[in-house]
């Protein structure tokens, strides 16, 4: 899946499994959620254990941006699965495509392996419609009860 675009690099971290401690480390950086979590599900994804996986955007060695796919992302309706998570843009990256590259890249690449659709949880709006997404539902979140949007890519 390795692609060079505009000088930034995607790839899947099954392409590269040495980055695996430190996309958990910038992934919690950005979200809050333990590196532990985020490195577990990492590892699942790249032992085989699950397709649910995890892409970035590379601008050299460093991370732009990234995104990873999770069985529930934190929400009332567990039926909705796989989740689209953590999706970030490094702010001096933003506005060049980025996320829209990783969220075509992440549907082609589940796609492939006859997982469809999928979900995501935001409270963007107008930004997911651009890439293929469309609204379903209101959720609710589990941690703090509060709804928020769903959005489908079939």
């Amino acid at each position: 899946m390795y692609e060079q675009m505009n000088n930034y690099c995607y790839i899947t971290l099954r392409e590269v499994p040495h980055l695996r401690e430190y996309a958990a480390e910038w992934f919690h950086s950005k979200w809050g959620i333990p590196y532990e979590a985020y490195l577990e599900c990492i590892n699942l994804y790249l032992s085989g254990e699950t397709e649910y996986g995890w892409y970035l955007c590379l601008d050299n060695d460093k991370i732009a941006g990234g995104l990873g796919v999770i069985e529930n992302d934190f929400h009332n309706k567990k039926d909705l699965r796989p989740n689209v998570c953590a999706v970030y843009t490094e702010e001096e990256h933003r506005c060049r495509g980025i996320a829209g590259k990783l969220l075509n890249l992440v549907v082609e690449d589940l796609r492939s392996k006859a997982i469809s659709p999928v979900y995501l949880v935001s409270d963007h709006i107008g930004f997911y419609e651009r890439y293929g997404w469309d609204f379903l539902c209101m959720v609710q979140d589990d941690g703090t009860g509060e709804m928020t949007r769903m959005y489908i890519h079939r």
